[in-house]
């Protein structure tokens, strides 16, 4: 019987001692969240419009812009140098074109140069490695038209950069860019690759640059500048000194460690790299404004395919009836990016910056079709809440990072 007790008290203390730290677990403290007593907010209207798409016209799903307080016009923002906008035409090459600008932005920073480069030259050579991969791996490697703005500074690294003039990337029939028919030949050539089981990479590379050079050009091999010749890659090394390894890419994610680097799990990164520093949003954010703040540019890349972004109207917000920007953080980026709400669809180059309380307002540089239906032709007035919710990744030189750059053990 006394060996009962000792086993009833025993028992007893275990599950005490188990349902205590239960007790704990549902009493922890809830992170709360901060509203007004009474929030004045003005509503944002959900509407349907008529707006033309390609040479249709289809009703969309937006939002009234009529009450949305914006900047009215460029001069207010305070701005660095960029070249004009340019249109990128029937292609999905913003990565390059938003990248090339923010590089020219550089160059200008750097060396005080007004260069403007060739972003077809790049795209061509992207174009080749995405197919040579395509062949090494069997046709298991996705091959589309997008990609990153770090394919950019891989390409140049490996191909070099040449100056626009040298290498247009239009035929002379040609009136603006469309890659539609060349995308569909190489996309066909390749999957007749695969249905045959055909993996000569030396003799499938050939094949898909005579595509490439039928609708764009053959690219340069040698360009002269003031009397003296260099090849593409003695161009960026000797004439631009670009130091590409200076750039550094930046994400927001709970799927990583933050102060870690690892992958940006998009398609458009189609070769899986692993150097994306990752880091909490409210640094992603700040660290954007403060490299406009201190005469930075900064490329940026996400989601733009949203009820709040109007060309007609130059702006891009994220209306109430989406979200209240009181919630906007963290785990309301993290959701949109796994349910797929937010995708990585667009790359820009944020070029200036206007601190209007209670907002601030990013000036953005566009080559996309919507861009050219405002007053602003090439331009998008971003507002706080759609970078800190949309945009999924930017990249900077690193002196615009430093303190952030400190601490990761990698750069230590």
């Amino acid at each position: 019987m006394k060996k009962f007790c000792v086993f009833l008290l025993a028992v007893s203390c275990f599950f005490l001692f188990f349902s205590g730290c239960e007790e704990a677990e549902k009493t922890r403290q809830p992170v709360m969240i901060s509203i007004q007593e009474k929030d004045v907010t003005p509503k944002d209207e959900a509407v349907y419009k008529t707006r033309k798409v390609g040479e249709n016209q289809r009703k969309v799903f937006t939002m009234d812009f009529d009450r949305i307080s914006k900047p009215k016009s460029l001069s207010e923002f305070s701005t660095h140098f960029h070249h004009p906008p340019v249109r990128q035409g029937r292609t999905s090459t913003c990565w390059c074109f938003a990248t090339t600008s923010f590089l020219e932005s550089e160059l200008h920073r750097l060396n005080k140069t007004k260069i403007k480069l060739s972003e077809m030259y790049t795209v061509y050579w992207e174009f080749v490695e995405k197919a040579r991969g395509f062949i090494r791996s069997r046709g298991e490697q996705l091959f589309t038209r997008g990609s990153e703005h770090n394919a950019v500074f891989l390409r140049m690294n490996q191909y070099g950069a040449v100056p626009l003039k040298e290498y247009p990337g239009l035929l002379e029939t040609d009136e603006e860019y469309n890659h539609f028919e060349m995308y569909r030949e190489i996309q066909k050539y390749l999957e007749f690759c695969r249905e045959n089981q055909y993996w000569d990479e030396d003799k499938a590379i050939t094949y898909v640059k005579t595509i490439l050079d039928n609708y764009m050009g053959k690219p340069p091999e040698i360009i002269n500048m003031g009397g003296k010749e260099y090849t593409p890659k003695e161009y960026l090394d000797e004439v631009l000194k670009l130091k590409l390894d200076d750039y550094v890419s930046f994400i927001s994610f709970l799927y990583l460690p933050f102060y870690s680097q690892g992958e940006f799990k998009v398609p458009d990164n189609w070769w899986h790299s692993k150097k994306y520093y990752n880091i909490p949003l409210d640094e992603f954010y700040s660290a954007i404004t403060k490299a406009l703040k201190n005469g930075f540019t900064a490329a940026l890349g996400g989601d733009v395919s949203e009820p709040g972004k109007s060309g007609d109207h130059d702006i891009a917000v994220i209306p109430n009836f989406d979200i209240h920007p009181v919630f906007i953080g963290q785990d309301s980026r993290e959701f949109r990016f796994v349910n797929r709400t937010s995708t990585d669809d667009h790359a820009i180059h944020a070029v200036g910056i206007k601190e209007d309380e209670p907002h601030t307002w990013i000036l953005v540089k566009d080559s996309g079709r919507s861009a050219y239906s405002g007053r602003h032709q090439g331009y998008y007035f971003f507002r706080e809440d759609f970078i800190q919710l949309k945009m999924l990744t930017f990249t900077v030189h690193k002196d615009a990072v430093a303190d952030i750059l400190s601490r990761f053990p990698s750069r230590n």
